[in-house]
């Protein structure tokens, strides 16, 4: 990875004090491990150029700016494959090497200089891999691909460095076929805690499988991402929490990713708490009414009117912007009154207009929309709203299409997170244990839930009922490991919790005990001293109630006994039915074996 650069060097150097460090012999370099996440095992090393240790001119940031400033990048470059070369072989190394250069570098060495510095190093070509840096575009592409044709030829493969940083693309990817692609650290670090950043390596993951290309996470910095990244499927990583650069080559990574690695435990990933789909509108069939401009007459307005009877309002646009609304039922009561035609009917219709118009973007998202459903101002339910792309009017939108827009996208927002508790709905809850079956461990799945919830919540009042699930979740998450346990929230007073840890059962029961001392506090003094209610059960027969208490049917999912979510699902329902008969209200089972 070729690194940042300064803003500008250090003052107190002049002018050739690089290109008296390269005649000197001052450039050494330094090897960080490349770690298969697979087995654990370094897979190999890349060099980094340094200067002198100590001087201002140590660090590689440093280094390429001076190259710059005085015009001998290309000669740089090319003196720090010769140093790397030469250290590497020198020190005895013999696994895979990653070496960085330009497109342009890249181009000038592959047909004498690059053969004949392995051939003076003693390099093993099958051995080097060279990692194309991006951050300054080719500049003849096409002799770039016809260079990594003759490089394969050779033996030499190649890593597209910073994937998704600087000008790395899919076209390039596709176009060079590198064996490696190296992901930039921005999608990886603190990769547990994004789930944008999550579903964006997962995509990539997916797209490297395509192309047949091992895909390598740079800029590794927590336990919590080495897990993540390992879970995706992600073949090699690079960073700091595996391996810092240093000479000699280290031949093992860090002792505590070496723990991360050999435990197989899922990182439970967060989910995002609204459903990401900010483009509702495009999937919504917009009128596409004509538009007016401002000085359109009342007596054309109306004709227009009356040519399109289901038009319900006309957008009034100025050089593509729409800047007010006639709206039928309105402009129709005005245009009916005595001798609003004889006076107004050749005016501008900008007059009876509405000239500050609900105007929507293509790609608005669901809160803005929302916001014309809770405004004070119901007109724009009446009258619509205008839809722009880039602030170019579009069509209209009915506070119709609008209502049932909303509507649907909560609905499947749910799906994703609870609106009452923010916890994972059902689909982050199936991609979970979709995760924990493919990794191959075993797992316990809880499954709880209220007795006696329905009698409480119609007692009293739905208010006083949400705040109990709330209290629930509150629990569940507390009493739970967040990296490693993951609670969901399936609906109602429903939850699921995946453990991972051996101390499930004593999680279960502290969170059963705890939910049973806050639950009697929200029960009103007199049902408290009663132990409970009289309220009606679902046969409409009015019956005593004790306090609501929490059950949680647990069972324990050994690897290889579920295939799929339905698998895990339908034993968790088991045995949540148990916990409802059980008096502690806690029942634990061994998953059956599916075929």
């Amino acid at each position: 990875m070729r690194p940042s650069l300064p803003a500008s060097p250090s003052p107190t150097l002049k002018l050739g004090a690089l290109q008296r460090l390269m005649d000197e012999g001052g450039l050494s370099a330094v090897f960080q491990p490349l770690v298969d996440l697979r087995n654990g095992t370094v897979y190999g090393h890349e060099a980094l150029i340094r200067g002198p240790v100590g001087g201002p001119l140590h660090m590689p940031g440093v280094l390429f700016e001076c190259a710059s400033i005085e015009s001998i990048l290309m000669e740089f470059e090319l003196k720090c494959v010769d140093v790397i070369l030469t250290h590497w072989f020198v020190a005895g190394h013999s696994g895979t090497l990653f070496v960085n250069l330009s497109a342009d570098a890249l181009v000038r060495v592959t047909a004498t200089v690059l053969p004949r510095m392995l051939a003076s190093s003693g390099v093993d070509p099958r051995k080097l891999v060279i990692e194309l840096t991006e951050h300054d575009r080719a500049t003849d592409p096409q002799a770039l691909v016809r260079t990594v044709k003759a490089l394969s030829a050779t033996g030499v493969r190649l890593a597209l460095d910073d994937f998704g940083d600087g000008h790395s693309n899919l076209r390039r990817w596709a176009e060079l076929k590198p064996q490696f692609v190296k992901l930039d650290k921005f999608f990886t670090r603190d990769l547990a805690g994004n789930m944008e950043n999550f579903e964006m390596v997962r995509a990539v993951v997916a797209m490297s499988e395509a192309f047949g290309t091992a895909l390598v996470a740079e800029g590794i910095e927590s336990g919590d991402d080495l897990r993540t990244l390992r879970d995706l499927g992600v073949a090699f990583g690079q960073g700091y929490f595996l391996g810092r650069p240093a000479t000699p080559a280290v031949a093992v990574p860090l002792a505590d990713a070496v723990d991360v690695l050999k435990d197989r435990r899922t990182v439970a990933v967060p989910v995002l708490s609204q459903l990401a789909r900010p483009s509702i509108l495009r999937n919504l069939t917009l009128l596409k009414a004509p538009a007016i401009a401002p000085g359109t007459t009342n007596e054309e307005v109306a004709a227009i009117f009356q040519a399109q009877p289901a038009l319900h309002a006309l957008a009034v646009v100025d050089h593509g912007r729409p800047v007010a609304l006639v709206n039928r039922r309105e402009f129709t009561d005005h245009y009916a009154r005595l001798y609003f035609r004889e006076v107004h009917g050749r005016k501008p219709c900008i007059g009876h207009a509405n000239r500050t118009p609900r105007v929507i973007e293509l790609d608005g998202d669901v809160s803005e929309l929302m916001g014309i459903l809770t405004s004070e101002d119901q007109r724009y339910l009446s009258e619509g709203f205008v839809v722009a792309e880039h602030g170019v009017y579009l069509g209209l939108g009915t506070g119709e299409q609008l209502v049932r827009a909303v509507t649907e996208t909560r609905i499947e927002a749910a799906r994703h997170a609870n609106p009452l508790t923010f916890l994972p709905g059902n689909i982050p809850i199936s991609v979970h244990i979709e995760r924990l079956l493919a990794s191959g461990i075993g797992f316990v799945a809880g499954y709880a839930d209220l007795n006696d919830f329905k009698p409480f919540n119609d007692h009293y009042g739905y208010w006083r009922g949400d705040e109990v699930i709330r209290t629930v979740a509150r629990l569940l998450v507390a009493h739970c490991n967040a990296r490693l346990d993951f609670v969901g929230h399936v609906g109602g007073d429903d939850f699921i919790v995946l453990f991972q840890g051996n101390d499930w059962e004593a999680k279960c029961r502290s969170v059963i005990d705890e939910f049973a001392k806050q639950a009697v506090e929200l029960y009103d003094e007199a049902d408290r001293l009663a132990g409970g209610i009289r309220a009606e059960d679902r046969h409409a027969v009015m019956r005593f109630f004790p306090c609501t208490t929490l059950c949680i049917g647990a069972v324990q999912i050994a690897p290889g006994t579920c295939r799929t979510v339905e698998d895990v699902a339908t034993e968790a329902a088991r045995a949540k039915h148990g916990a409802k008969a059980a008096a502690t209200g806690l029942a634990t089972y061994q998953a059956s074996a599916y075929r």
